[in-house]
């Protein structure tokens, strides 16, 4: 059946930066769930942390660096001991581009394309592990994996983004077809777009954006709030009609 606030833990959402993450965080803590901020650093956690609890919510920061195992189960003990057992993980980080215009495959640095592919797919896998024991036990729970249209199509000078997104698409799909008949729901969403930032916390990639492109449209931009109240939704579809993989792109953009 569909669910409202929490059934049993917490939501942790991995890859907290000042667009989706920010944007997703908010929401489910605004729905009630004690959310559990997971970024390599503190620099949006702990101003991400201060608005949720000022709103009435309850959050956890938590540094982790999702390219290296210890560090994520490290980081999900803490969760437990603290929030309790999961039920929502949002998985939002992945690997950069390494620069831009992106390098051709012949000046891309291994340890960029290895280390994007450990943060992409790698950290999401480790993460899963973590969550589903709690999951299946409750017969519940949401993973939501965080796409984009390299997930889809690789392009010249995107290997650095298209294999760690192929590969999560995989591990999202093989994931699903274990783990649904126990009640756990996955679903990979494809972000076709550039995200702006949260309309509360104005961000640095978006600020660049615009930067390089000041006539640009507002609503060109995938609004990141937006984007988190279709997480909340699949979060809460009733398990009859469960959705796996959806697409999110801008009315504008084309395809």
């Amino acid at each position: 059946m569909a669910s409202g606030g929490p059934a049993f833990g917490c939501a942790v959402v991995i890859g907290i930066g000042p667009g989706l993450g920010t944007s997703v965080a908010r929401k489910f803590a605004k729905e009630g769930y004690p959310v559990a901020l997971v970024a390599r650093s503190e620099k949006h956690l702990k101003p991400l942390q201060a608005t949720i609890e000022k709103q009435g919510g309850k959050a956890l920061s938590v540094c982790a660096d999702a390219s290296s195992e210890q560090s994520l189960k490290d980081a999900f003990g803490v969760i437990r001991s603290q929030l309790g057992d999961v039920e929502v993980l949002v998985y939002n980080a992945g690997g950069g581009m390494p620069s831009w215009p992106p390098p051709p495959v012949m000046e891309l640095d291994t340890a960029v394309f290895v280390n994007n592919l450990q943060v992409g797919c790698t950290g999401a896998f480790v993460a899963i592990k973590e969550v589903l024991p709690a999951m299946t036990k409750h017969k519940k729970g949401t993973i939501l994996l965080t796409g984009a249209t390299a997930s889809l199509r690789g392009g010249a000078r995107f290997a650095a983004l298209a294999v760690h997104k192929f590969a999560l698409r995989a591990l999202a799909q093989c994931v699903a077809r274990e783990v649904q008949p126990n009640g756990v729901h996955v679903a990979h969403i494809v972000i076709d777009g550039q995200i702006g930032a949260s309309y509360a916390d104005e961000g640095e990639m978006t600020y660049h954006i615009r930067k390089s492109q000041p006539d640009r449209a507002e609503d060109s931009f995938l609004n990141p709030d937006a984007i988190a109240a279709t997480y909340w939704h699949l979060h809460t579809q009733d398990r009859t009609a469960w959705t796996h993989e959806l697409e999110l792109r801008p009315y504008v953009e084309k395809w």
